[in-house]
């Protein structure tokens, strides 16, 4: 059927959303916090067998790296939305001062993607009609932006630390519940490390088993590693 729009188009494939969408900053920052608080926790407990100074440790972990992870996702994604708002302002003052030279600079840009020059220059002056349409096409294609589209430092840092505390309190949860082994803390995030490296698949495309033993290896080597150091501190009374 044919709209104001013009013809529906039947779809003939789909793609995966190669950015990840949620589900990547999601699942990567709740690993991040599994595997550096499963291996504080271990770090702490092969150095000493005192539970509350494990949990401790773990309530500290979960607390230090959460907040961490969000105010430098907070200033990173800051800085960058700032930085593109003061080229965006650029952009939007040359289109201003010299709307023919930008006009023939977006014709250039359709013509070097295989459009006829005459072509070129009248979709240019069409979308040249519309001053903010035209910064949003300048602006994506220079900057990779969008004006209304500008990531939230807000929204960054709120999704980093949620993410970070939801894997961080996986480990701790048997030490605050007076599980007093080690080894119940770690099966259990090793069962975690496991599905959310699984999880990941659907953004890799990866086999699921692959990218699930992948992760659970090197968040078991992490924390192997560092139970390791912490035996060594404790036997040496430092």
């Amino acid at each position: 059927m044919t709209g104001a729009a013009g013809p529906e188009l039947p779809s003939h494939h789909n793609h995966r959303d190669v950015t990840g969408g949620w589900l990547r900053p999601a699942v990567f920052g709740a690993m991040d916090g599994l595997v550096s608080n499963f291996a504080l926790i271990a770090g702490v407990a092969g150095g000493t067998a005192n539970t509350r100074v494990i949990a401790l440790a773990g309530v500290a972990g979960l607390a230090a790296g959460a907040f961490s992870m969000a105010g430098g996702e907070y200033v990173s994604v800051a800085s960058q939305r700032e930085l593109a708002q003061a080229e965006i302002a650029v952009e939007r003052r040359e289109m201003a001062l010299h709307p023919e030279e930008e006009e023939a600079e977006l014709a250039a840009l359709y013509e070097r993607r295989g459009v006829d020059p005459e072509l070129a220059a009248e979709v240019a002056r069409q979308i040249s009609r519309n001053p903010e349409q035209a910064l949003e096409v300048h602006t994506l294609n220079e900057l990779g932006v969008k004006p209304d589209d500008l990531p939230s430092p807000v929204t960054a840092a709120s999704s980093s630390f949620l993410s970070f505390a939801v894997g961080a309190v996986i480990p701790l949860v048997p030490y605050l519940a007076g599980v007093t082994s080690l080894w119940v803390s770690a099966a259990l995030s090793m069962v975690a490390l496991f599905g959310a490296g699984a999880l990941v698949a659907r953004v890799t495309a990866r086999n699921w088993w692959f990218t699930g033993l992948r992760q659970l290896l090197v968040g078991g080597i992490a924390a192997a590693l560092t139970w390791g150091l912490g035996s060594l501190i404790g036997a040496s009374g430092l």
